[in-house]
Order: structure tokens, then C-alpha cells, then sequence
């Protein structure tokens, strides 16, 4: 009987942790992918089939958004993980000022996105802003670096790398400071110099930190949303149009079923992109 009691009561704890999952996540999903088939507002709704989703592929800016977003993704998540990795190495090495350092690289992971893109979208003025200001002084005639469509995508992509970067520099200063130190006394009685260290020790044992970091950005990259729409708000034309800132515009228009259907497309391709990923970097940490 008390076997049977402690078992029972064990489970008992799990229930308002299932409570809070179920209504915060599973519920919002499964009414999430109902009402993309439906034609809907605050009051009624009207089932429509896949209606949503048929307007919602001929779209003329869903390809131009599905080619930013893949390239925002790329571009931020791999200058996340080479930034990141050598800001580690170099805040973990015997430098007087790491602990400055470390809080100086983390602080913007602190501040608003929202305050973040407001600030550097009035920095990147093209006639007033400071960086433009301040290459004047060098006799540089800086871009319009959010109005040029060539280069506003890159813009507010180095933005959220200068954002994000100090996250994945704390994800690799605890992968590196994890490494034992018997690896770096071998090195050093082989006569190893200090490239031999990062190449052969640092980079490999430290993989699986970059494996998060790549998750992690990726996503976010997948998923961003608030810098571009602080910064440019899709802008020039579509130029920095993202799937979530096309998303967004058709709640603005009142499509709510529309915007609906954007979301479980943009839910369905983070995750056919993510898991495999996901799963090929497991594989390689297993073999590890």
C-alpha cells in the first residue's frame, strides 16, 4: 500500500508542471493550426479549407522573405559561432581585464532589441548619423546603410551579431573552461605552440558548445522579427523583408487567419530545418 501511495504521490507533482505545458504551449498550438483554417476575428470565424494557406504562398513577397530569412539565419549564425568562438578563447587566456571584458561583450544580450534597433537605426543616418559622421571626419563617404538595398539586409544582420555574439560567448567560455587541463600539459611536452592549442584541443573539445550555439542562432535567425521591424521595418521595399515581419504586416491588415497560416508555415519550416540539423550535430557529438 505504501509502494503504491509513493508512487502515486510522485506522479502528483508533475501535474501542475502539465497544467501550466498544456495550457501555455499545446493548447495555443493546436488553436494555432485550427484557426489557419479558418477566416477569422475577435468576435466569429468562418472555416475556409486551406484557403489561408493557398494566399498565402502567392504572396509576392513570400519568396523574396523566405530567401532573407535563410540568408539572415546563415549570415548571423555563423558570425555568432567564429565570434563567439574567438572571443572565448580569448577570454578564457591569462589577460588582465577578461572579467571587464567578459561583462563589456555580455552587456548588449541585456538591452532591449526594440532600444537596440532604434538606436543604431538613428546611428545608421545616412547625413546624421554618427557612423557616417565619423567616417567624414576620415575623409570616408560612408553608404545608407539601411536605405541601400545591397547592403540593408548585412546591416541589420551585424546589428543582431553585435547583440548576440556575448550569449555565445558565454556558451564557449564555459565549453572551453570545461576542457581538462591535462590536455594542455601534453601539448605543452610535445612542444605545441599556441595555434596547436586552439586547433587541436580548443576547436574539437569544444564542440559541443558550438553545437549549441548553432542551434540556438539559428532559430533565433529563423524566428527574428523585432530588430528588423525596429530598424527598417521590412524595408527598403521588401529588401529586408523576414517570413515573421510579412507575418506581422497581415495581422496589421486585419488578416488574422492569413497571419494564422504564417505562423504554422513559419513553425513547419524552423522545424524541417532545425531537426535535421539537430540531428546530424548530435551524430557528430556522439562520435566525438
Amino acid at each position: 500500500m505504501n509502494k503504491i501511495f509513493k508512487h502515486t504521490y510522485s506522479y502528483l507533482f508533475l501535474v501542475p508542471a502539465a497544467i501550466i505545458y498544456l495550457v501555455i504551449f499545446i493548447l495555443p498550438t493546436v488553436l494555432s493550426f485550427f484557426f489557419s483554417l479558418t477566416r477569422w476575428t475577435l468576435t466569429e470565424w468562418e472555416f475556409i479549407g486551406f484557403e489561408n494557406f493557398i494566399t498565402f504562398f502567392n504572396e509576392q513577397s513570400l519568396s523574396i522573405g523566405f530567401k532573407n530569412t535563410l540568408i539572415y539565419a546563415v549570415i548571423t549564425c555563423g558570425l555568432k559561432v567564429v565570434l563567439g568562438l574567438l572571443l572565448g578563447v580569448l577570454l578564457t587566456s591569462k589577460i588582465r581585464t577578461k572579467d571587464y571584458l567578459r561583462s563589456v561583450i555580455f552587456f548588449p544580450t541585456l538591452v532591449s532589441t526594440i532600444a537596440v534597433g532604434i538606436a543604431f537605426s538613428m546611428m545608421m543616418h545616412p547625413t546624421q548619423g554618427m557612423i557616417n559622421t565619423s567616417l567624414a571626419w576620415l575623409g570616408i563617404a560612408g553608404p545608407d546603410w539601411l536605405g541601400d538595398v545591397r547592403i540593408a539586409l548585412l546591416s541589420v544582420a551585424f546589428v543582431d551579431v553585435w547583440k548576440g555574439v556575448g550569449f555565445a560567448t558565454v556558451i564557449y567560455i564555459a565549453g572551453i573552461l570545461s576542457i581538462p587541463y591535462e590536455y594542455y600539459e601534453a601539448l605543452q611536452i610535445d612542444g605545441g605552440s599556441a595555434w596547436h592549442k586552439f586547433w587541436n584541443i580548443i576547436v574539437p573539445l569544444s564542440r559541443p558548445a558550438t553545437h549549441s550555439v548553432i542551434i540556438l542562432a539559428f532559430i533565433g535567425g529563423l524566428r527574428s522579427f523585432d530588430l528588423v521591424w525596429a530598424m527598417t521595418k521590412g524595408g527598403p521595399g521588401f529588401t529586408t523583408d523576414l517570413i515573421a515581419s510579412i507575418i506581422y504586416k497581415q495581422y496589421q491588415g486585419g488578416f488574422y487567419g492569413l497571419a494564422t497560416a504564417g505562423n504554422v508555415i513559419l513553425f513547419v519550416v524552423v522545424t524541417a530545418l532545425v531537426f535535421p540539423l539537430y540531428t546530424y550535430l548530435n551524430r557528430k557529438e556522439v562520435d566525438l
